[in-house]
């Protein structure tokens, strides 16, 4: 199979640089890392791709039961750092991406050296002990909506996702990525993130990670964010002076500082 062209790979940037893997979350494509590139390209090699499901990906090569688990999407990441013979990669992924890479970096620990989560959530729901924001009967309510009208859902949500409703072509381009993502798809990773609980995977994670949340996300609180500080022994959080859930849109300078920093300071 052509993994280059399955997962609508794509390498920009300096050709001998350190090499940064970014990966989309839920909805997205890898066009939601557009206004981060411009800052990174001239010091790092960057590649990017497209889960499958997701953006320009070959939608033939679409499986419910492989996408219905992480460890798919952690497959598709591992194919294109294999397909490329990528070494010392720093993973770069954004919401459920963040922990795709870490499940990817258990997979591969002689292909990437460093992870970057952006708005991470290893679990959406509540428990005894554990604030992920959102209640079981939110996510289920969630979903059922998402599955019974996901237009409208992608509609409503996308802005509530985004926050910055200062900013309003924000929501209407988060809008617009849900709006084209084919909504069979979409509902198999809708689950696959919202009811995924990886708080254990990330006790294996023994490479130098950086997070990075927002100040303000109702997606992923603040809570969630020292929790996974917590979880990955060494690991550093930054909390950027950002609002809502795609800082790579929102604060795209602030963000890409923050991954340079810890690309400089390893």
């Amino acid at each position: 199979m052509d993994i280059r062209r399955r997962n609508n790979v794509t390498v920009v940037g300096r050709e001998d640089g350190p090499v940064l893997l970014l990966a989309h979350g839920f909805g997205c494509d890898q066009n939601m890392w557009r206004l981060v590139l411009p800052l990174l390209t001239d010091a790092y090699r960057v590649v990017l791709f497209d889960y499958v499901g997701s953006g320009r990906a070959d939608s033939a090569a679409w499986d419910e039961r492989r996408y219905g688990s992480l460890e798919g999407y952690a497959r598709d990441v591992l194919d294109v750092v294999e397909e490329l013979d990528l070494r010392d990669v720093v993973f770069v992924g954004h919401s459920v991406s963040a922990m795709v890479g870490v499940l990817a970096a258990a997979g591969a620990p002689h292909r990437i050296a460093r992870l970057v989560m952006i708005a991470p959530s290893p679990r959406y729901v509540d428990e005894d002990g554990y604030r992920g924001g959102f209640s079981a009967e939110d996510i289920e309510e969630l979903l059922e909506s998402l599955e019974s009208n996901y237009l409208g859902w992608s509609a409503t949500m996308a802005p509530v996702i985004m926050g910055n409703a200062e900013r309003p072509e924000l929501g209407q381009e988060l809008t617009a990525s849900f709006c084209a993502t084919d909504p069979d798809m979409a509902r198999v990773f809708a689950r696959t993130t919202f009811l995924s609980d990886s708080r254990n995977d990330l006790r294996t994670v023994t490479v130098p990670t950086l997070i990075l949340e927002c100040r303000q996300d109702l997606i992923a609180p603040r809570e969630v964010g020292a929790y996974v500080r917590d979880a990955i022994p060494g690991s550093r959080l930054i909390t950027l002076e950002a609002t809502g859930h795609c800082p790579q849109l929102s604060a795209p300078q602030a963000t890409a500082a923050a991954i340079a920093e810890f690309m400089g300071a390893v």
